[in-house]
């Protein structure tokens, strides 16, 4: 089938090309600067599948003579820096948090984030066969990523709604950060004063999330808001159970990380250990060609990355060692919940792996937060790579192409991760609670390495969590709402209802609507970070 000048054959040979690289690694870098600064900003990072779709679509359709597969390889590498940024923007932040003063290395995070890249290309490598061909699991933006290619973007239209909604949403953001003349969030005083802390964040890029999550995530996202911030804070407080706002605070977000922890342990004793030996050695089996003959360099990969882990970072032997065996375990809890779900709470499992490691060693505050960083930049790549798996296995894509693009543009988005997180901590100075980059999942991470603020809320959270995933409960979202922010949860609620309501009243607008969505992040994300950059250049 042809479509203007773009063959849209399944199986042409034309898949892994030098402009496709090229192209990818380009659009890494926009995706990645995006990603980081939509992280720190929302706490929550939705996956930039349909974006990277129609950009790699659009691109190649206009330089001509190309084909699915070459279509799917280029995205492929487009996206894979998004989850390497959330994997960082998602832990390492909290070095910061607890400690303003703090110094750790640009070296030092270089390397983290290149290992949990590499190490997630290599384990997801192993665990592809069984969770894509064998499981069959949905992966719902890989299905949607398909999709979005299959569908061939005929007239350019999909394009033009990206590209124009990217326009509009970066004017926007411009006068708002940039000029002040748009408040950031709205709030009720009188509200506040009774102690309900209801507002909502004036944010393009928080309803273009809550869209794309949708409105049954989105909606047991914001119960959990609901239930800290209309029943926990005031009533606990009315009634005497806590002395203070602060303490009440400190009670919902333990509870909160405890939820979502406690439901990454649900999935490792239900769904990964029992079956451990299905999942990685039958896939190594049964893998073929010569993606399967390298698979057996994998534990000279383990070893190098041991060896640059404790020689050029502040990690030492045994907590490297425990963290490599720690993504082997967690790739494969991101693969699960990802192609079952379409969300991947890498931070929490990095909080899992981290807590391991402290029970074995007596580690340092640094590198706690390195441990965590490199399983959540590893299980954020794994996700995505599970993804680009599922659309590639739709379009009979070779594995080796995805994974060769997906290394490129991972390490490109490890590189460029760093640089940009270094840059948005020199331009705003503070990140947390009550800043302009809340970094909300950092700061769960940050809770478990300083000292939980409620240990008992914690504990209590974390065997409900465990609990509410065996009976096929979203603990996980419920946990996000309960510690994040009113105002993002409001603004992500308004997404999902707005997604609900269209669909109800044109099931053919979901489409255009993912498109849509995907520019508003795009578009605030790029020039959120622009703008932190001029303000970094002009001292401002």
């Amino acid at each position: 089938m042809k479509n203007g000048g773009m063959s849209l054959e399944k199986g042409s040979s034309k898949q892994l090309t030098i402009r496709s690289l090229v192209i990818g690694g380009f659009g890494s870098v926009v995706i990645t600067t995006s990603s980081m600064y939509v992280a720190l900003r929302m706490g929550a990072l939705p996956w930039p599948t349909i974006f990277v779709a129609v950009m790699s679509l659009a691109i190649l359709k206009a330089l001509g003579r190309t084909n699915l597969n070459e279509i799917n390889v280029t995205h492929t590498a487009m996206s894979s820096g998004a989850m390497v940024a959330g994997g960082l923007a998602f832990t390492i932040p909290g070095i910061w948090i607890l400690e303003e003063t703090s110094t750790v290395g640009f070296l030092s995070l270089l390397i983290v984030t290149l290992s949990g890249t590499v190490l997630g290309v290599v384990f997801t490598s192993l665990i592809r066969q069984h969770f894509v061909e064998k499981e069959k699991l949905p992966f719902p933006m890989g299905v949607a990523s398909y999709e979005t290619v299959v569908a061939g973007d005929e007239g350019g239209r999909k394009a033009r709604y990206l590209f124009s909604t990217m326009g509009i949403t970066a004017v926007f953001v411009a006068i708002r950060d940039g000029l002040g003349w748009i408040p950031a969030a709205w709030s009720s005083a009188w509200l506040y004063s009774k102690n309900i802390f209801f507002g909502t964040w004036i944010s393009p890029m928080a309803v273009g999330i809550g869209y794309i999550i949708g409105p049954l995530f989105t909606g047991v996202w914001f119960l959990g808001a609901v239930l800290s911030y209309f029943f926990v804070i005031p009533v606990g407080v009315a009634l005497g159970w806590f002395e203070d706002v602060a303490s009440a605070a400190a009670f919902k977000d333990s509870l909160g990380i405890g939820l979502m922890v406690g439901t990454g342990l649900g999935i490792l004793i239900k769904g990964i250990l029992p079956r451990a030996k299905e999942i990685y050695g039958r896939s190594q089996k049964r893998e073929k060609g010569r993606l399967g003959r390298k698979l057996i360099l994998a534990p000279i990969f383990f070893a190098v990355v041991a060896v640059f882990l404790t020689t050029l970072t502040e990690m030492t032997l045994i907590p490297s060692l425990l963290t490599i065996v720690g993504v082997w375990l967690t790739t494969a809890m991101a693969a699960s919940i990802t192609g079952q779900s379409g969300i991947n709470p890498m931070e929490v499992f990095g909080i899992i792996i981290l807590l391991g490691v402290k029970v074995v060693s007596d580690i340092g505050t640094i590198e706690a937060f390195l441990v965590a960083g490199v399983v959540a930049v590893a299980c954020g790549l794994a996700g995505d790579v599970l993804n680009d798996f599922k659309s590639g296995y739709l379009l009979k894509t070779d594995p080796k192409a995805q994974i060769i693009a997906e290394t490129v543009g991972g390490i490109i988005g490890a590189v460029v991760s760093v640089v940009v997180l270094f840059i948005m901590f020199r331009a705003y100075g503070t990140m947390g609670p009550g800043t302009e980059l809340p970094a909300p999942q950092a700061y769960a991470v940050s809770t478990m390495v300083g000292g939980l603020p409620n240990t008992p809320a914690f504990f209590f959270g974390l065997m409900i969590g465990i609990l509410i995933y065996l009976i096929g409960l979203p603990g996980m979202t419920l946990g996000i709402g309960m510690y994040l922010p009113m105002e993002i949860s409001s603004a992500a609620f308004l997404g999902g209802m707005i997604s609900l309501i269209s669909v109800k009243l044109n099931p053919k607008s979901k489409e255009n609507g993912l498109v849509i969505s995907s520019g508003l992040l795009g578009g605030e994300g790029i020039t959120g970070v622009v703008l932190a950059i001029i303000r970094v250049l002009t001292g401002s």
